[in-house]
Parts: structure tokens; sequence; C-alpha cells
């Protein structure tokens, strides 16, 4: 309790301090009625967030609980980007978590949402590259799919007329008479934003009419362009990236979407699907050739930087494994662009604020 009192009179903003000082009270208040100090009080850094960054986050979880014994083993939770940001912006006080992890940027809506909860302060590390895989069973359907290939088969109206696709080939004659069946991320997922901005969306504004559209009608272009058919096309896997994989090795006909790192993981049982003629490797991410090429980021709470035991060197620890030759390359983490990392390597250290003048 002391430390978070202490964070809430070390430079923050008067109306932080309050938000703290509540969820402190709150806290003496659940201890006066009897709830036990666990109910109160946390001794391990708690980060939230992105399927994606799961395994990652995992990775330097273990390594900082093997090189730091003095500091309590840090929880990372799986509940998708957006559910993640949610709870992170929920307030202050060791009943939020620390950090958020996000497969894509946060968004200036979440970011306002934050600040009226109390979450003045955020710092916004990149702590690598990653893609959309698009893959199949090895021996299993293979495609060399576009953006526009891939809207015309899940978009529930491409181009404003409702989707009768049933198979591959009544998108795009020289696509397989194969049944269109792809199985990916949830709505809360930033896999599944990532999906509809760099692949949906791309395929969508191939068409003048609605580039145009844009223009005139933001809203009912994001509807004509984002909105995935329900009918059984593209079924929602939830947040278990790891599933994915296990429908797609189970049938044949069958595609995944999901991040790069479970295509890298599964090399044996399955493989990537070029998308505009690009395979999705390492190689082709970290150049951006490759469509589906996306950031990850971590965002860290600065109100609890000297709350929390161990919050600062958790972040020193992705600083230490985020490099080409560190641990998270060996398990599908792409390197950021050397003047991204010096940059990252600044955010981690200094922690300075996130301005909304970023966000949109």
């Amino acid at each position: 309790m002391r430390a978070l009192v202490a964070a809430a009179n070390k430079g923050t903003p008067m109306t932080t301090k309050h938000h703290i000082l509540l969820a402190l009270l709150g806290t003496a208040a659940l201890s006066a009625c009897g709830g036990g100090a666990s109910e109160g009080t946390r001794e391990s850094v708690r980060a939230v967030g992105s399927s994606t960054v799961y395994p990652f986050a995992k990775l330097v979880a273990e390594n900082f609980t093997k090189s730091n014994a003095d500091f309590a083993s840090p929880i990372i939770e799986s509940t998708g980007t957006g559910g993640g940001i949610e709870l992170f912006c929920q307030g202050v006080g060791a009943a939020t978590p620390d950090i958020a992890n996000a497969s894509r940027r946060m968004k200036a809506s979440e970011y306002e949402k934050c600040k009226k909860n109390g979450v003045t302060e955020i710092t916004e590390i990149q702590v690598g590259l990653d893609g959309i895989a698009f893959a199949s069973k090895k021996g299993g359907i293979d495609m060399n799919l576009t953006p526009e290939m891939v809207y015309r088969a899940l978009a529930a109206n491409p181009y404003g007329k409702k989707n009768t696709a049933k198979t591959w080939r009544d998108v795009y004659p020289s696509l397989p008479a194969k049944p269109i069946l792809v199985y990916g991320p949830p709505s809360t997922s930033g896999t599944r934003d990532a999906l509809k901005e760099l692949i949906l969306v791309a395929g969508c504004d191939a068409n003048a009419e609605m580039k145009a559209l844009k223009d005139s009608d933001k809203d009912k272009h994001e509807q004509i362009c984002t909105e995935v058919r329900d009918d059984g096309a593209y079924v929602d896997q939830g947040e278990q990236d790891n599933l994915i994989v296990q429908k797609i090795e189970g049938n044949a006909d069958a595609i995944g979407v999901f991040g790069y790192s479970y295509l890298e993981e599964n090399m044996d049982q399955i493989h990537g699907l070029k998308m505009n003629g690009v395979e999705p490797t390492y190689e082709n991410i970290a150049s951006f050739t490759y469509p589906g090429a996306r950031p990850l980021f971590i965002y860290v709470k600065n109100a609890h930087l000297d709350a929390i035991r161990g919050l600062r060197e958790f972040v020193g620890e992705w600083t230490k494994s985020w490099s080409k030759d560190g641990p998270l390359a060996k398990i599908g983490l792409v390197a950021s662009p050397a003047d991204v990392a010096a940059k990252s390597q600044a955010a981690a250290t200094q922690f300075t604020p996130l301005a909304a003048t970023e966000l949109k």
C-alpha cells in the first residue's frame, strides 16, 4: 500500500492520485471486512491481452523469473487485444493490470477511456513484428491468395452484394473447387483487426467504387469492407490460436488465420499460403514485403511503475529478448527495424507517456 501511495504522490497528475487513493481505500475496506490480503494486494506483475503476444510474454516471464529470484512470477493472461486494453483501462490500483499486450496499436477511443478512468500516463513499446499468416495442413489445400480474393471469400457483402460464394473457385476461376472454410480470430482479437485493416480493406478498395465510398460515407465503407460473413464459411475460433492449428491439421480443405509465430512453431504439420506471391517468412515480414506484416506492442501503466514490484525489471527483460538473435526470435517474433528498436529501448527505459495525438 505504501508503494501505491508513493506512486500517487510522485509527479502524478491529481486525477491519477485520486484514483489510486480511491483504489487503496477500497482495498482497505475489503481488508477491514475480513477480506484476505490477496484480495487487495498483488506481488506479481500482471499482463493481459493479445493471444499473438501471449507466447512471447510467457517466455519473457519465464526468463524473468529464472534471473530474478527476488520477484514473484509474472501473471500473463490471453484475453485478446481489445479485451486486454479494456481491462487495462478500467483504472489504477492492484485490481487492474499493469501491462496490456496488443497485436495492433491502441485506438484513440481506448486511450480516452483510459484517461477517463484515471489511467493518464501510458508508455507504448513496440516489441517486434508479426505477420497475419494464412495456413493449411501440409499436403492440403494450397493457393496463392491476394487481399481481393480473401475479401471476396470472407466478406458478408462483398462490394455491397450478399456473399453467395461456396467454393474458392466461385471467388476466382483459377482457385480450387474446394469449400470455403476459414478458422480465424474473434472480433475482440487484434489479429482480427489486422486481418480487416491489412487484408480485407485492401481487397475491398481494389474496387474503385468502394475506394471512393471511403470519402463519401466512411461508416458504410467500413461495414461493407470489414463485416465478415456468418454462414459458416468463416468460423470464429476464440482466442486460442493453437486450437485453429488443430482444426486445420484435422481438415485438409480448411485454412487457418493466426500470427506467424504459430505457423513457425508448427511447420512440421502445416504450411503458409502465399499472399500476392509472397510467402509468410521471417525475412518477408521484417521487410514488410509480405502484405500481412504488423507491429506488436505492450502498453505499460506508468502509475504502477513504483507500485508493483518487478514491473520495471520485467519491461527490461523484454528489451533483452527482442533482438534478431534473442530468445523471442526462436519462437517466431520478428525483430523491429534498428531505428524502431532504438526508440523502443528508450521508451522501455525512460517511460515517456504516449500522447493522444499519436493515435487514431
